[in-house]
C-alpha cells in the first residue's frame, strides 16, 4: 500500500487500480505507469481510452502482455519480474536449499485469484509439485491484502492444523516483510520451518538476519519505480518504443544479506 502524492491510499485491491487509473486519465497527465496487477481484461478498455487522449502508458511490476504487444510502439514496456518464471524459480530454490523430499508439506500464500498477477503464485506451486511436494494453497483475502498483520489469524490457524508443514511461501512483499510476527504468533521458532517469498525491505532484512525469513527472490523494485518514469520521459521527448526489462533474477539469502542490508534500508533494493 503506497500514499498518492494528493494524500489517498492505493491498495493493490484490483478493482480501485482502475478506477484510480480512470481518475488519473481525467486530470490528462502527459503520462501514466501503473502495475498490472488487475490484468489485461481489466485494464484494456480504460487503457485504449487514455491512448486515445494520447496519454502514454507503461507498466510495470506485473506484466500487461496483450496490452504491451497492442502499444509496444507507443511507450507502453514493462520493468519487473517475469512472473510465472520468478515463482518458478522461488519455489524450485526453496526445495534445493531447504533440502525438501517429496511428500514434505508445503503452504502457499498468494494471489491466484488475480489474472496475469497470480502467475507468479501458480510458479511457486507448480515447481513445488513437480518436486513432490504436498501444496496447501491459501489465497490471501483483501483484508490482508491491504495490511498483512490482518492475516495473523489465518496464518495461526494453518499452523495450528498443520504442525507438519516445511515450508511457508508468501506471494507478497508485505506478507514476506510480516514472516517474523506470523511465525512468533504461531508459537514458532526461526528454525522451526522454512521460509520463503518476494520482495527485499529494510524489515526483511532483519528478518533474514534474525532467521524468520530464509529465502527472498530480489525484484529491485527500485529499478520498477524509476525506470517506467524513464520511459515516459523517453518516449514523450524522443519518440522512443517501450523497453521490456526483467529486474528478477537474485535471491536474498543470509550469505549476502549484508551486502544488500544498507541498500534495502535507503529503499535502492
Amino acid at each position: 500500500m503506497i500514499t498518492r502524492s494528493d494524500g489517498r491510499l492505493i491498495t493493490w485491491n484490483p478493482e480501485n487500480m482502475v478506477t484510480q487509473f480512470v481518475e488519473a486519465a481525467a486530470t490528462s497527465p502527459d503520462g501514466i505507469a501503473i502495475m498490472g496487477h488487475p490484468g489485461d481484461d481489466a485494464f484494456g478498455p480504460v487503457v485504449d481510452d487514455a491512448r486515445e487522449q494520447g496519454i502514454i502508458v507503461t507498466s510495470q511490476n506485473t506484466t500487461l502482455p496483450t496490452i504491451e504487444g497492442k502499444y509496444s510502439s507507443a511507450g507502453f514496456g514493462y520493468v519487473g519480474a517475469e512472473l510465472y518464471s520468478a515463482g518458478y524459480a522461488l519455489g524450485a530454490e526453496s526445495v534445493q536449499r531447504f533440502g525438501l523430499q517429496p511428500g514434505d508439506k508445503a503452504m502457499v500464500w498468494g494471489l491466484l485469484a488475480q489474472a496475469g498477477r497470480g502467475e507468479r503464485t501458480r510458479g511457486v506451486v507448480e515447481a513445488l509439485e513437480e518436486a513432490g511436494l504436498t501444496v496447501d494453497y491459501l489465497e490471501i483475502d483483501d483484508a490482508t491484502n491491504a495490511d498483512a498483520t490482518a492475516g495473523t489469524p489465518t496464518f495461526v490457524g494453518y499452523i495450528s492444523a498443520n504442525p507438519d508443514v516445511k515450508l511457508v511461501v508468501t506471494d507478497h512483499g508485505a506478507l514476506t516483510a510480516t514472516l517474523e510476527t506470523y511465525l512468533t504468533s504461531a508459537g514458532l521458532g526461526p528454525d522451526d520451518v522454512a521460509a520463503a517469498g518476494f520482495d527485499l525491505s529494510a524489515a526483511t532484512v532483519e528478518a533474514i538476519r534474525g532467521g524468520w525469513t530464509d529465502l527472498v527472490i530480489d525484484q529491485q523494485q527500485w529499478l520498477q519505480g524509476y525506470l517506467p518514469i524513464l520511459q515516459i520521459c523517453l518516449t514523450h521527448n524522443f519518440l522512443f518504443t517501450g523497453l521490456h526489462i526483467d529486474t528478477g533474477a537474485g535471491f536474498a539469502h543470509k550469505d549476502n544479506v549484508d551486502m544488500l542490508a544498507e541498500l534495502a534500508e535507503q529503499q535502492i533494493r
